[in-house]
């Protein structure tokens, strides 16, 4: 496991599995919000934005976390591993609104970025229904070569982050 991308809705767990792995595998670890958002949320053009991504792929190692569906496929077919934080509607509003309380607003410079605004709780509510299937389509498509990890919820992620964990050892 050498480049690992670590995908799901927001609040699913990706930074915190990104973080785990990238610790546990020795590895740089980039969150696409860092890359795409400035301080004052102002995004990158998309294509400076694909043009970072592909700088970060060409590592030899690497674990990067973040969704960004239009950029997924540069990630995915160049990783060896693609994690999908699969975990139900519930458990990522819980996340959101959690890391909200935990982190407060804003970027911390650790892959954690919050800002709740309704867009935002939209997007969570719908993900499962309207972006997973497309998600699971360019996995499809451009991963063939990967391992795929589903993890559904956040003791099945702990197993799974000992037992790679284990592995490397």
């Amino acid at each position: 496991m050498n480049k690992v991308a670590v995908i799901g809705c927001g609040g699913s767990g990706k930074s915190h599995v990104a973080r785990e792995l990238g610790r546990i595998l020795d590895a740089p670890v980039a969150h696409l919000d860092d890359a795409f958002y400035d301080d004052e949320w102002n995004a990158l053009p998309m294509d400076k934005f694909t043009d970072v991504q592909r700088v970060l792929v060409a590592q030899p190692r690497w674990v990067i976390d973040g969704n960004y569906n239009s950029t997924l496929h540069v990630r995915i077919e160049a990783c060896d591993t693609v994690v999908l934080m699969n975990v139900s509607t519930m458990a990522a509003l819980y996340g959101i609104f959690s890391r909200q309380l935990r982190h407060g607003a804003g970027h911390k410079g650790d892959g954690v970025h919050n800002r709740i605004r309704w867009g935002v709780i939209k997007y969570v509510l719908a993900y499962r229904r309207t972006m997973r299937p497309r998600v699971k389509s360019k996995i499809e498509e451009f991963g063939s070569g990967a391992d795929v990890v589903l993890l559904a919820n956040r003791r099945q992620t702990r197993r799974w982050l000992r037992k790679v964990a284990a592995e490397e050892s």
